[in-house]
């Protein structure tokens, strides 16, 4: 009965980081098409970014990577995110398009 319960708790762990990653996923997507629009990620969105991630549970938050200036039209656009889930299981978020705008 004990091995039973330390399994389920270790499954429900589990789950949940799958689920704080598809949620850090889906943040990433919508901020890519944003800066699709405009070029690049705008202070504005950055800051707006860093709140709906550490919602999302993420902590130790980096963008290294990211582009944070404009670029011309058809340019590559990258949108790095790097940071910890449940405060022990680093990830990397990594999406790559081009401007739009």
């Amino acid at each position: 009965m004990l091995a039973m319960t330390v399994l389920m708790l270790a499954y429900m762990d589990n789950v949940w980081l799958i689920h704080q990653k598809t949620e850090v996923s889906q943040i990433a997507r919508q901020y890519i098409l944003k800066m699709e629009t405009v070029g690049y990620l705008e202070e504005a969105d950055r800051i707006r970014l860093g709140r709906e991630l550490e919602v999302a549970g993420v902590t130790e938050l980096e963008l290294g990577g990211t582009t944070m200036s404009p670029v011309t039209y058809g340019d590559i656009i990258t949108l790095e995110i790097r940071g910890k889930l449940g405060g022990e299981h680093g990830f990397e978020e990594k999406r790559v398009s081009t401007a739009k705008h």
